[in-house]
C-alpha cells in the first residue's frame, strides 16, 4: 500500500506544496512544530533514506538545502534545523524546521494547528522565493 506521501506525490490527497522537480517534493506539514515546518521527500517511496542509492540521498540533500533557502527568505527565524526520524511514515522524509531555539524542534511539545488560510499563505511565500533560488 502506498505511504501517505506517495499518495501526495500522485496527487490522491491535497498537500501544501512549496517546492518540486521531477525526483522530489516539498511540503508543509500539516501539524508543524512552528510555522514553516516543511517535509522534503523523494518521489520514489523508500522506507529508510539510508536505503537510497548514493546519487539519490546526494540529490534529496541538495533539493531540501533549496528548499531550507526559501524558507529562510519566508519566515523569521535564527537558522532551519535539520531532522530524519523516519519512524513515523513509511517513506523517506527530511524535516526543514524554522529555529530560533533548541525547543523550536522538539518533537514532544504540542504541535501547532493552523488555519487553511495560514498554510496556503506560508506554502505561497516561501514557494515564492524557491522559484528565485532554484
Amino acid at each position: 500500500m502506498a505511504s501517505i506521501f506517495t499518495r501526495i506525490v500522485n496527487r490522491e490527497i491535497p498537500a501544501y506544496i512549496v517546492a518540486e522537480d521531477t525526483k522530489h517534493i516539498a511540503f508543509l506539514d500539516i501539524n508543524p512544530l512552528v510555522m514553516g515546518h516543511t517535509l522534503v521527500v523523494p518521489k520514489n517511496e523508500v522506507d529508510y533514506i539510508y536505503d537510497l542509492p548514493d546519487s539519490e540521498l546526494a540529490e534529496l540533500h541538495l533539493f531540501a538545502k533549496k528548499v531550507a533557502g526559501a524558507i529562510k527568505e519566508s519566515v523569521s527565524c535564527e537558522r532551519i534545523g535539520v531532522t530524519v526520524i523516519g519512524l513515523e511514515v513509511p517513506h523517506t522524509h527530511i524535516h526543514l524546521i524554522p529555529i530560533n531555539s533548541m525547543d523550536d524542534m522538539n518533537f514532544s511539545r504540542p504541535k501547532l494547528s493552523p488555519l487553511k488560510e495560514e498554510m496556503d499563505s506560508i506554502a505561497k511565500t516561501i514557494s515564492s522565493h524557491f522559484k528565485v533560488n532554484s
